[in-house]
């Protein structure tokens, strides 16, 4: 009788033993597969810097100051560890000059992280002698990360990431309106379709959706835009500028976000940190504005209403989490 209550004990002491290792292996094997299957990007987005050489501000843009407020935004993104990349989204000088460019660049070059450009209405004009082809070439000729030769690209900052920088600026007359060509949407749903496992990040200067209504400013085939990203399944988050207006929404798996100016109320930028896992990705959007307080004091005297270009405070920080499908 000992003896069979002696195997009894034995086997269930065993079993326990057996079960406790078995639940570790799978708690090892589930922290494991999490840890390897999350990964971070960090990047700024700088928006509307309008750099110009002249001292006179105009009548709500702090172009005198432009420099001043650049090296600033500078300084805060080189303090910042571990940013993947810089993307200024468009009109980065105010007027469409090889020597306003030419002082812009050297600022810029300071920058301790690859950067990257897109095209505003300013920065190029119709019959005016910096082209598109004569601006990207002072571009690379500063910048050695910078080797694209049109003016919308894409590239691959990360495994699991697709970053998209589209060119809405219309060229055959002058207007603030922007618009993307048929050619260009048939790349963009390429660009798309060959990345369906990866997360895409659009950078773009006139806004799909709009931080706030502006017949004067608006991207006109937003509609055709729009109906390309619903096509997909991806996670897709859209950074736009313009408008200097800060608005974050989001439409289902995608996320619009509207950074404000740099040299208007309230002088300001964006850092996002995007961290992709099995089944959602997190993005974490913070609002950086300048410290040089002086100078955003005096920019919001220059604008009427400060909400439309500050947004609310979900529109300045933010998480949001994208769902996968």
């Amino acid at each position: 009788m000992a003896r069979r209550k002696y195997k009894k004990t034995e086997s269930t002491a065993t079993r326990i033993k057996n079960w406790t290792i078995s639940i570790a292996l799978a708690v090892i094997m589930f922290c494991g597969l999490q840890s390897y299957s999350a990964s971070s990007l960090k990047f700024a987005q700088v928006s509307d810097v309008h750099f110009s050489t002249g001292n006179a501000n105009t009548t709500y843009k702090l172009t005198g100051e432009s420099s001043k407020l650049l090296d600033d935004a500078i300084e805060q993104i080189n303090e910042t560890p571990n940013i993947n990349f810089v993307m200024f989204t468009g009109d980065q000088i105010d007027k469409s000059f090889e020597k306003e460019l030419s002082a812009f660049l050297p600022h810029a070059e300071k920058l301790a992280y690859p950067w990257y450009v897109v095209f505003g209405n300013h920065d190029t004009c119709i019959g005016g002698y910096l082209t598109p082809d004569v601006y990207l070439s002072l571009v690379r000729a500063h910048n050695t990360n910078f080797t694209f030769t049109t003016p919308y690209y894409s590239f691959v900052p990360q495994k699991g990431y697709k970053v998209i920088v589209l060119d809405t600026i219309i060229r055959d007359r002058i207007t603030a309106t922007g618009e993307i060509n048929k050619e260009q949407l048939k790349w963009l749903d390429e660009q798309i379709k060959t990345s369906p496992k990866d997360t895409i990040l659009i950078f773009m200067h006139v806004p799909i959706v709009e931080p706030y209504n502006s017949p004067s400013h608006k991207l006109l085939n937003a509609d055709e835009v729009e109906s390309v990203l619903t096509k997909y399944k991806n996670p897709i988050a859209v950074f736009q500028g313009h408008y200097h207006g800060a608005k974050i929404s989001q439409k289902d798996n995608i996320l619009y976000v509207s950074t404000p100016a740099l040299v208007s109320y309230p002088n300001a930028f964006r850092i996002i940190n995007v961290t992709n896992y099995r089944k959602r990705v997190v993005f974490d959007i913070k609002t950086k504005e300048t410290r040089l307080q002086n100078l955003q004091k005096l920019a919001k005297i220059l604008v009427f209403g400060t909400t439309i270009y500050s947004g609310e405070q979900q529109d300045q920080n933010g998480i949001y989490v994208i769902k996968k499908k």
